[in-house]
Formats: C-alpha cells, structure tokens, sequence
C-alpha cells in the first residue's frame, strides 16, 4: 500500500509544473456565420463557401512525420442558428480508383480510403466527437474521452453527402448543434483533420501529430475559431420511441412459440449545452448485432464490449475507471438476465473542469430463477487537473428490493441484499501525450464480510517516437467483490512490465519495425507466484500498411482452483497442480488496399499437463465495393494431453455477409459454427436508416445444434425506431 501511495505522488507531482499551453495552438482556422443556405448536395456553389477560410497544407503523419502531405486537402466550415457545416476536397495523388470495404457505417479506418475530423468543443484536450466518411459515402461518427480514446457505438443525427470526381472526392456535412454537446459562450474549439489515402499509404494531418500517435489525439489539435459564440441550441429535447413485434421459440423445452408486442420511449434533455439527461421506459436492444462467438480457453470469465446506445453517451464517465480486469462498473451486468423497466442518465460537463455522471435503473424480477426486483445507481464525478490529467470519485450501488436472502428455497441461487463500490481514481495524460498512467483504489462493501475488500492499481507508460515502456501494477483482496463490475479474479498481486522499441527506416518497403518484451506476474496473497507468462515479439509494419508480428513466450502457472484445459471435457486438473510450457507463433495481415484481403496467426507449442496445443487462425475477406463484403473467419485448436482427456480439436468457422444497397440500407447475414459449445448460430439483420437516427430493423436469430441438427432457440423481431424533436 505504501508503494501505491508514493506512485500516487509522483504522479501527481509529474503534472504539477505542466501549464496547459497547447501544443498546436499556432494553427488557427476562422469559422463565420454563413452568408447564404448551404444544401448538403456535394456542390461548392453556395456564396458561404466561396467566403469560408481555408485550411490546407496538411502535415504527414505517416510513413513520415517530419514533412507536408504529398496529397491535398482543403478543409472549409461555416455555420448557421441550426447546424455545423463542413466542406472537404480530397484531391487524389495518382490515378486510379478509390479503395473501401463498403458502405457499412463506423467502417475500420485503416481500410478505407477516409477523411475524418475530431473536436474538442470543450477544448479541453480530453473529451470530444469525431465525424467523417469513406471514399464511397459510408458515416463515421464517434463520443471521444480520455484524449485519445474513440467510441464508434456512439450514434446521433447528421447528415452528409459524398461526391467522386476523377481527380478528387467531396465530402459535405451538416451537424445540429443540438447533437453535440459543448461549452456554452467559449469562441475556441479544438480540432483536427485527418485524411487517410490507401493509394499511397499515407495518413495526414492539418495540424501535425507525431506518427506514435493515432490522428484523434486531441492533445494535437488546432483551433477552430468562431467569429462570435457559437449559437444556443436553445430547448433540446428528443423522443425515441419504438414499437416491436416478432416471436421466439425455445425447441430444447418444446414449448409454443412467444409472441411480443412491446412499446417503449427513450428521450434526450439537454439540460445545458454540455450536460445531458437519458430516459428510458421498457428500453429493447434487440437490434443489437449478437456477440462475436470465441474458442474460449481461459479459466477466467470473457469480456464483451458494451453495445446498448443508452449506455454509451460519455461512457468513459462510468465504465473507464480501473483496468481491462479490474472494473468497478460494467454497464452489461444491468438487463441482460432481466427486463428493465425504466432509468435514467445524466452525465456531461458542469464547467469547464468538472464533469459528472450519474445513472439509475430499475430491472424487474424473474421468477424462474427467484432474482429479485434490483435498482442499479452510479454516481461519477471528475475533476480536469493540470493539463490534460484528471481526478475522479466513483460510487456503485447494487439493491435487491423487498428480498429477505434468508427465505430462498434451496433449489434457486441465494442473492446478496446489496454490494456497493467506492473508487478514486487519478488519470495521468502529460500535455504532449508522452506520460500517460492511473493510480486508483476501489473500496467494496457487502452485507457480510465476504463482500467487503480493498483493490488498487497504478500504471505509468511513456511513449515517444521510438521507445515505449509500461510498468503496471494490481492488487486485489480475497473479498473485494464487484457485482456490477467486471473482476474475474481476486486474491492476488499482479506486476506487468513492458518494454519496447521501433525504428523508423528510410525504406522503401519497411515503414517500421522492433522488438517488444512483456511481463505478467500473478501473485497469491502470501507472496507465491501463482501465474507468469514473458513473452518476446518482433513486428513489422510495411508501407504497404501490411503487418507481421513474431513471437515466442514462456508459460508457468500454479492452479488455485481446478481447472478443465479444454473447457469441454468436464474432467479438471487439481488445485495446486503446476504447470509450465513454452509456445512460439506468428501474426501476418495483408494490405487492406487490395479487394482480396487476408490474416493468419499460427501457434504452436505446448500447454497445461505437458500436453501440445497447436492453433491457427485464419480470416479472409473479398469485396465488390463498395455493395458488398464478404468474410470468413475460421479459429483451429488441437490439444494434445494425457489420460483422462487424449486428443480434443475445436473448429470455431464464421462466414459473413455485408451488403450495403446505399449508405442507409444495411443487410448482414453471418453464421457462426462454435464446436466447442455443440453450437451453431444463425444472425440475419436488415437495418433501413429512413431518416437520420431513426430506424426499421428485421432480425432474426437461430441456435441450432450440430448434430443431428436440431433446433435450440429461434426469434424474429420487426423494430420501429423514430427519433422526433418537438
């Protein structure tokens, strides 16, 4: 504890003498008020942009950082009472046509030909929105936090449209004020344009960005500068109503098909420019895309990214605090296992420092399973120090209503009556970006002992050009208990160091390339190393934006609970068994500029019980673009261990279909063949964005059973979603 305490310190004292002066704040361009209506028709022939300030003269982010673009770019806003514009010339470099996936909305960005532009309306350095598009006229739209970090699930009304010549592309925007949210009365933004062009592999910046760095670091913006306050949005508030109707089957139970009918509204008050209030009543995320099926080989729970849009605005206020292990709150612990019946959400800006974020949602209980009716509150609230570091307190709070633990009948799962967290945390985030870290502490609470524990972290990385290391460190008690959390494993120490370094040749072929060691140390409480895995790697990145990456690692882990190496079998390894192997392996992905694109990794090695675990991994994609993609992925383990469990092979194979009619017509189809859980699913979802944000989904869903190929579960869901401002 001593030692988090002095890193605690260091790190705050690391920030103390930085000013924030803005790293680019020489580059300036003038936003006035449109002189004429601007029509979002791809066309230059308004009077406003003939008036509107230019930027252009772009830097080169990569493959070099140290010159101007060799492709240009010119850059025009404006604006009026209502909306953002912004008008793009992408001039093209050299002949030949542009290159995309499809028409697919939050396209990848390193596989489309894009220009994308970051604000920070706040001009704080550290939170945001990003918008674009790709060569072919697909949106790209996104909430950024912590500097850098960009939410693509974030979805609002805009409108845009995209024009192809052959010497260049256009891209024309039109963004409400009130789908944003910034600083009332301020006439500076931060902002930055990005361009991305395949044909020549080179990414671009108007203000430069050092190539160690993705283009959305906010830290790097420019100025935008307004001619007069931007305008009020004035009384902002929007209704989201949906209704539904579909069915689903259970085939294992061989119970009638359900049918449902349902109704729900989510509204959006903006209370200020900068702070905004959700509603949601009987909410349904039925159109969200189902989960990405894995080989799953680990002891410990999987993680999966959250996708509910009413969970996403400023999501970093609530689920960002802590590690990719070790997190006080995950939004996807509230209404998976059942209904909710309402909440609510406040979270944005209270001035320019300070920041808050609280939620409240009421699930209902099922009877089936005897879970009790549950209320879910979560109180965040952080504080902008420094330049671009913060400070932050987070409360969670999980309540079982009108339920006594002690009168469940032995045949159902016994609930705890509440857990509750209380966290601090300190972000780190040095003015130029090359010191970044955390300390926190998380406090846990419970009606018994069980549920009461400590947990801190702390990690501190400095990046620059060419050197790149990370020391972080994990503590977490026997008891610390995170029921609205995602805490797969308790009772350790954990050290995980990492040291690594790039060189940046004047090649024609190599763009960068250098080794990277790594360290993960678990520790039991008493002090006896429980899990170690060092491993070593080499990569390549290539100028044709192709990757290779080697790699060899050591393994030794000490069981603290039986575990089954297969996660099939049923058959475990005892406690307290020891096991350790070496593996080595290779990762390689193609250029994304071809319509044939693929990725392999291989492993091969060996495993728990001096057994073999030998793995591959492959995807391929072909497109017609920009209509069409197609993609198959496919995962191979074959495990080899002694008696009881002999030879076990997985296939996991997943073929997609994306088709994209226009950039508001989506069709995918995929299938997902998973045989270590004797699965296959079926996911058809067909979206119409008939206006901007609003919506008609068709999905269906069927689980099936390899073989004899039975069915498990079937639904078919019809939404209606319509986003209306009074």
């Amino acid at each position: 504890m001593r030692f988090f305490i002095l890193l605690f310190y260091f790190l705050l004292v690391l920030t103390a003498p930085v000013v924030a002066q803005k790293i680019n704040g020489n580059y300036r361009l003038n936003i006035q008020k449109a002189s004429s209506p601007i029509s979002i028709d791809g066309l230059m022939d308004e009077q406003a942009w003939q008036e509107a300030a230019v930027a252009s003269n772009f830097f080169m982010i990569t493959p070099m950082d140290t010159s101007f673009s060799k492709v240009k770019t010119e850059v025009r806003m404006s604006y009026d009472e209502e909306q953002l514009y912004i008008y793009v010339i992408n001039y093209h470099a050299s002949e030949g046509p542009y290159m995309v996936e499809s028409l697919r909305r939050d396209f990848s960005f390193g596989k489309n030909d894009n220009f994308i532009f970051f604000m920070d309306p706040f001009d704080d350095l550290t939170n945001g929105f990003s918008f674009g598009a790709n060569a072919a006229g697909a949106q790209w739209d996104g909430q950024m936090s912590n500097g850098t970090t960009l939410d693509l699930s974030w979805d609002n009304k805009w409108v845009s449209k995209v024009k192809n010549y052959s010497d260049r592309w256009v891209f024309e925007a039109a963004i409400p004020f009130k789908s944003i949210r910034y600083k009332k009365g301020i006439r500076e933004w931060g902002i930055n344009f990005s361009r991305l062009d395949l044909k020549t592999t080179e990414k671009s910046g108007w203000a430069p960005v050092p190539r160690q760095f993705p283009s959305s670091t906010l830290a790097y913006t420019g100025t935008l500068v307004w001619d007069s306050p931007p305008p009020d949005p004035g009384a902002n508030i929007s209704l989201i109503p949906y209704s539904l109707g579909g069915f689903s089957k259970n085939g294992e139970s061989g119970e009638k098909a359900n049918y449902k009918r349902e109704i729900g509204l989510d509204a959006k008050v903006s209370l200020t420019s900068s702070l905004n209030l959700d509603l949601t009543v009987n909410p349904d995320f039925s159109q969200v895309e189902v989960d990405r099926q894995v080989t799953n080989l680990d002891r410990f729970e999987l993680f999966f990214p959250e996708r509910r849009q009413f969970f996403l605005e400023n999501g970093d206020l609530f689920g960002s605090y802590g590690y990719s292990t070790l997190r006080p709150f995950f939004s996807r612990r509230i209404g998976l296992n059942a209904p909710i019946e309402f909440g609510a959400r406040l979270s944005g800006k209270l001035n320019k420092d300070w920041r808050i974020g609280a939620l409240n949602m009421q699930t209902g209980a099922v009877e089936e399973t005897g879970l009790p009716a549950q209320n879910f509150s979560v109180v965040s609230l952080q504080r902008q120090v420094g330049a671009r570091s913060t400070i932050g307190a987070l409360v969670v709070n999980k309540q079982s209503l009108n339920y006594d633990p002690s009168l469940t009948p032995e045949n159902q799962t016994r609930y705890t009556e509440f857990n509750r967290n209380l966290g601090l945390e300190y972000n780190l985030a040095s003015a130029n970006n090359l010191w970044t870290g955390k300390a926190m502490v998380l406090q846990s609470f419970g009606p018994e002992a069980v549920g009461r524990g400590i947990a801190h972290a702390a990690n501190l990385k400095y990046a620059s050009g060419n050197l790149t290391w990370n020391w972080q460190h994990e503590y977490v008690s026997e008891n610390y208990t995170a029921e609205v959390g995602f805490v797969p494993r308790t009772a350790f120490y954990k050290m995980s160091p990492s040291i690594g370094y790039r060189w940046f040749p004047k090649s024609a072929l190599i763009l960068s390339h250098g080794p990277e060691l790594n360290s993960i140390r678990y520790f039991s409480l008493k002090g006896t190393q429980t899990d170690n895995t060092t491993y070593a790697t080499y990569s390549i990145r290539f100028r044709s934006q192709s990757n290779l990456l080697v790699w060899g690692s050591h393994d030794f882990v000490q069981l603290q609970r039986p575990f089954d190496p297969t996660n099939f079998s049923g058959k475990t390894l005892e406690t307290g068994t020891e096991h350790q192997w070496s593996a080595v392996g290779l990762e390689y992905s193609s250029k994304p500029q071809s319509v044939f694109t693929y990725a392999f990794s291989g492993r091969i090695g060996g495993y728990y019980a001096d057994g073999k675990r030998f793995n591959l991994t492959t995807d391929l994609g072909y497109r017609f673009q920009p209509y069409v993609s197609l993609a198959l992925s496919s995962n191979y383990n074959s495990i080899g261990l002694p008696a009881p469990w002999g030879q076990t092979q997985f296939w996991l194979i997943g073929p997609r279909v994306d088709v994209t009619l226009t950039n508001t017509v989506f069709f995918t189809t995929f299938v997902q063949y998973n045989e270590q859980i004797k699965n296959i699913n079926l996911n058809t979802r067909f979206q119409w964005r008939f206006k901007p944000a609003s919506d008609l989904f068709l999905v269906y869903t069927d689980n099936y059973l390899p073989a004899p190929f039975l069915m498990k579960n079937r639904s078919l869901v019809l939404k209606f979603t319509y986003w209306w401002n009074p």
